[in-house]
């Protein structure tokens, strides 16, 4: 039997996340042909502090699922707080201009979800469970090799197994802590892997129904050895997330050897944060701890010629200032706003390498100051002696909280609709 004829597509996303799915809408929706690849089936739930800030209402909104985000999402985030050891503290969250003041927060199982269901309306050919292995040959004509995973009972077979993609371009977006498709050709070294360290970060999320935490408030954690977050999101129900270091983790489980890694972190936290404990007095938790890591803070930008990198893929922010959904929807709208201002026919070498320079310079005059001040909250929360003198300042100006989140990007302005990146 010969070969199976590739599918031709002009691009091929990897990962079906916030930055993946909405960089497929994007495209297809300014005529592209798009093929969207996903590993995991839907709706699921996945390590992520789900919040929504305000400046991203405006691209959802362009992405098509404005309305249903709003219905679904819990409570306008009006109220910030710090809780450690030493205090509960609570500012007002700064408002955002533009006709929604306040970010949101919705689950990823459902979040991700309502994208999917947008991109496959947009004309994205959806190839779920399924996995990008490689990526050979150039810009242009890059062949992608894809391993299908075993669908549930029911459900078609979403490629032949033997059926290559063959695509213009590549955007990847697969999750940090996953592993990245193997990129054959210049520019396409994979990382090899890292020693184990005791600072490396794991990140954990649960979520709870009957918790006590008030809708609308958004309290950083800050506790020895890690940082983390709690909000109600849809449905009523509290998602506790947090990033915990390697010898914190150890030591916590120590303590609960027979425990699952999650129940450990849980009986950490509640120890730690008197107001953890108040919000989760009467809760019930909802399934198992989730657990990913170590996590890999840092810019991924570089890549070989033809693949552009949006989301994780493209860099991760210390998640305390719960950046990452912002930095997945807004990196795909740079990209995607740039990439469509010409015929994917027209993107050769020259315009590729210019493209890929101007879209490096834009996500790092975007990201990289956010990613700066998170990574010093971060350390500040996880150090005891330096989050107790953060909670007396705070005790002492309260105000001081709604200027950090200022700060950390809470209160900026909605990105102009499909703007280049050049006007940035």
């Amino acid at each position: 039997m010969g070969r199976a004829a590739a599918v031709e597509t002009d691009a091929l996303v990897i990962g079906a996340g916030p930055a993946g799915a909405s960089a497929a809408i994007r495209l297809a929706q300014a005529g592209w042909r798009v093929v969207l690849v996903e590993q995991h089936e839907y709706p699921r739930h996945k390590v992520c502090g789900e919040c929504v800030a305000a400046g991203n209402l405006a691209l959802i909104d362009e992405l098509g699922i404005g309305g249903k985000f709003r219905r679904l999402a819990g409570a306008e985030l009006r109220e910030v707080g710090w809780m450690s050891a030493a205090a509960t503290v609570v500012g007002g969250f700064p408002a955002a201009a533009g006709p929604d003041g306040f970010g949101r927060a919705l689950g990823r199982d459902v979040f991700d979800s309502l994208l999917l269901e947008r991109a496959r309306a947009a004309g994205v050919r959806i190839l779920q469970p399924a996995k990008v292995r490689d990526v050979g040959g150039t810009l242009g004509q890059f062949e992608c090799r894809i391993e299908e995973r075993n669908p549930a009972p029911g459900v078609a077979r979403a490629v032949p197994p033997a059926t290559p993609i063959s695509a213009a371009i590549i955007i990847d977006a697969h999750g940090s802590w996953e592993a990245a498709p193997s990129f054959a050709g210049p520019g396409g070294v994979q990382e090899g892997r890292r020693s184990r360290r005791a600072s490396d970060l794991f990140a954990f999320k649960a979520r709870f129904c009957g918790g006590s935490l008030a809708p609308g408030f958004l309290p950083v954690l800050g506790f020895e050895g890690g940082y983390g977050g709690m909000v109600v999101a849809d449905g009523g129900r509290t998602t506790l997330a947090c990033c915990i270091r390697r010898d914190a983790l150890q030591a916590s489980r120590a303590l609960t050897p027979r425990a699952a890694a999650g129940v450990a972190v849980e009986a950490r936290l509640r120890d730690s944060c008197s107001g953890v404990r108040e919000a989760l007095q009467h809760a019930r938790r909802e399934g198992a701890w989730l657990s990913v890591g170590p996590i890999r803070p840092g810019i991924r930008l570089s890549s070989p010629l033809g693949v552009f990198r949006v989301g994780n893929a493209a860099g991760e922010s210390h998640p305390l200032i719960g950046e990452g959904i912002s930095m997945a929807l807004q990196s795909a709208q740079l990209l995607a706003a740039e990439l469509t201002q010409q015929p994917v026919y027209a993107i050769d070498a020259g315009r590729a390498a210019l493209l890929q320079r101007d879209y490096s310079h834009a996500w790092n005059k975007l990201f990289a100051g956010r990613m700066r001040l998170a990574s010093l909250y971060a350390h500040i929360a996880m150090r005891p002696m330096l989050a107790a003198s953060v909670s007396r300042l705070l005790r002492r100006s309260p105000r001081f909280l709604t200027e950090a989140a200022r700060f950390a990007g809470k209160a900026r302005e909605p990105m102009s609709p499909l703007s280049p990146m050049r006007g940035l």
